[in-house]
């Protein structure tokens, strides 16, 4: 199936995280393990008139660059000093929208999701529904990093959105 295309990516934040929901998030590893799973659960980031967005007032940095990127575009941030966070640009370029995408229903690559997670303790009990139900846990579970922030999401062959259910 191939990856939702730009078409897709260019409306605002709010109507995007709404269209997102029942797509499939996918990240193919190096040894072209495929993991996936149905989005459940988005936030949208309407720019610099948003207090909760990294680009409020406009705050234009480093990190915050991949929002104002072409929509479509990875933004993986570090938070709190442990977790990593994923949103998608959203809109148009230069105008900061993003989503977030907050939870995945895992569909592929269970086990794999499951040894990602599991970290120090892979005898610690999971539940499947407990793998990528917050936006820290599907990012371990998927091996999302910040070494994917800035990536098109509409060209990539290692992490991008497919169509999936209606929702």
């Amino acid at each position: 199936m191939p990856p939702l295309g730009r078409r897709f990516m260019t409306r605002p934040a709010d109507e995007l995280a709404r269209a997102l929901l029942g797509a499939r998030l996918v990240r193919i590893l190096p040894d072209s393990t495929r993991l996936a799973g149905i989005i459940v659960e988005t936030e949208a980031y309407l720019g610099p008139e948003d207090k909760a967005a990294h680009s409020h007032k406009s705050r234009r940095t480093e990190r915050t660059e991949p929002m104002y990127a072409a929509p479509g575009t990875a933004y993986v941030y570090f938070t709190y000093g442990m977790h990593y966070c994923m949103n998608v640009s959203a809109g148009k370029i230069d105008l900061p929208h993003a989503v977030l995408i907050r939870a995945l229903e895992p569909t592929e690559g269970i086990e794999t999701m499951f040894r990602h997670r599991a970290g120090k303790d892979p005898k610690r009990p999971m539940k499947q529904r407990d793998l990528c139900n917050g936006p820290a846990k599907l990012c371990k579970a998927l091996a999302i990093d910040k070494a994917f922030t800035g990536i098109d999401m509409c060209q990539s062959q290692h992490l991008f959105l497919e169509r999936g259910r209606t929702i």
